[in-house]
């Protein structure tokens, strides 16, 4: 019998730190920039010191971008453009400094941390701290099986705890989160289909490679099949990862949860991410307090699930590559939003003001 209950993380979740954020305000109310002309920078800088427990907000000198990696059965169908089971290439690619994300980490100074759990490849082509988490090769076809066991969701749920907390160990002071797959855009979609009560064709996108009008159908259809088998176990959050997520999705669930125990602020990417946080959210309601969202993809599934969380992009790019890559450009936002947070001057008090401070210090 699971000594995991995912109940525990209710309890163990807090919201950053209220009195803080109101210090932070205050803060802000002082200083030569007129509150709300900095716009989302004001929110963003609040936000952070709440996370931190700190005014003057500390800047974020420790990020590392934190990508999840898997396969997906169900791209067999025809889901992607890319084809099923090259999501190991694609590894490879970010590994060796060729994909978007590996130019944009290396021109921010931001180390990039790869995570196997499911990918359909030899774990001896890949680095063992890329693949010592790995639960399986590849993830079950969801539209007719599951995804995982439930010993192996598990394992992967407790795979991302596991990284979490060695990320906090080490230091990390915020996380941009994303992934890399094929296919996992589809479970995604049925992710967010089953917890927003939905059909599938709202949450159903196109991907990163903008697949064309057949392929869509195609992933509709999957997604149509795999909500008929997702509905029946929406009541437990592992067993529905189990279902229709995958090692990586479980994984990536596991991480959020975690980093917010931890208090440790997670940038989300796109709808994989968006998706593992609407679990994450079921089962932890403070835990979205914790996260930002990067920016917006243009996956409708994305768009739902950031809605259903109440949490709004901070950048509009049409960025679909996925694999952190939109995330990691809304990294430089945050850290000016620190900087000027925390070292912008304070107003010099006017004298009147000075006289009235000190007489009622004297009384």
């Amino acid at each position: 019998m699971s000594s995991l209950n995912l109940d525990d993380f209710t309890d163990l979740i807090e919201r950053p730190d209220g009195g803080v954020r109101r210090d932070a305000e205050a803060r802000r109310g002082r200083q030569i920039v007129p509150p709300g002309a900095l716009g989302r920078l004001d929110e963003l800088g609040e936000w952070l010191a709440a996370a931190q427990g700190a005014v003057p907000v500390r800047p974020v000198e420790r990020p590392r971008v934190v990508l999840f990696a898997g396969d997906h059965g169900v791209a067999e169908l025809g889901v992607s453009a890319r084809p099923a089971g090259s999501a190991g290439a694609l590894v490879r690619e970010v590994l060796e400094g060729g994909r978007p994300v590996s130019v944009l980490a290396r021109r921010l100074g931001v180390p990039v941390r790869v995570v196997d759990m499911a990918l359909d490849c030899d774990p001896e082509t890949l680095p063992d701290e890329v693949v010592r988490h790995r639960v399986r090769r590849g993830s079950g076809r969801i539209d007719l099986e599951d995804a995982l066991t439930a010993e192996e969701a598990e394992a992967a749920f407790r795979a991302g705890v596991a990284v979490a907390d060695e990320e906090a160990d080490s230091g990390t002071d915020l996380v941009v989160l994303g992934d890399v797959s094929v296919g996992g855009t589809t479970a995604a979609g049925v992710l967010v289909a089953a917890l927003c009560g939905t059909d599938a064709s709202v949450v159903t996108g196109r991907g990163g490679l903008a697949i064309d009008d057949l392929a869509w159908m195609r992933k509709c259809a999957a997604i149509r099949d795999a909500l008929r088998r997702a509905r029946p176990v929406l009541g437990d959050q592992l067993q529905l990862l189990a279902t229709v997520g995958g090692a990586d999705l479980a994984a990536m669930t596991g991480f959020l949860l975690q980093s917010a125990v931890r208090k440790m602020p997670v940038i989300l990417d796109g709808v994989v991410a968006a998706a593992c946080a609407l679990v994450g959210q079921r089962i932890a309601f403070r835990a979205p307090d914790w996260w930002l969202a990067a920016h917006s993809s243009g996956e409708p599934g994305q768009a739902k699930a950031l809605d259903r969380m109440a949490l709004e992009p901070l950048l509009d790019q049409g960025v679909k590559v996925g694999e952190g890559a939109g995330a990691l450009l809304a990294l430089p936002l945050v850290q000016a939003a620190a900087a000027l947070a925390a070292e912008l001057p304070e107003q010099a008090e006017e004298p009147d003001e000075v006289e009235e401070a000190e007489k009622a210090e004297d009384e």
